[in-house]
């Protein structure tokens, strides 16, 4: 039964990252994929701190 649990947790924080990255940083997956043009991206700072605020608030309301 915790195994579950587990499961669920980290799935949830999986899309949850997942949803961040996408939604603010426009980076379509978070997968490695073995190429310079596809796992570097060139974000602006306030992307990244909307980003990190977004996880931050995420992981508070998850701990509710």
């Amino acid at each position: 039964m915790k195994a579950i649990t587990t499961k669920r947790k980290q799935a949830y924080k999986d899309a949850t990252v997942n949803e961040i990255a996408l939604r603010i940083l426009g980076i379509e997956t978070l997968e490695t994929r073995k190429s310079d043009s596809l796992d570097f991206h060139d974000c602006a700072v306030w992307s990244i701190k909307e980003a990190l605020e977004a996880a931050f608030e995420a992981g508070r309301k998850a701990n509710q």
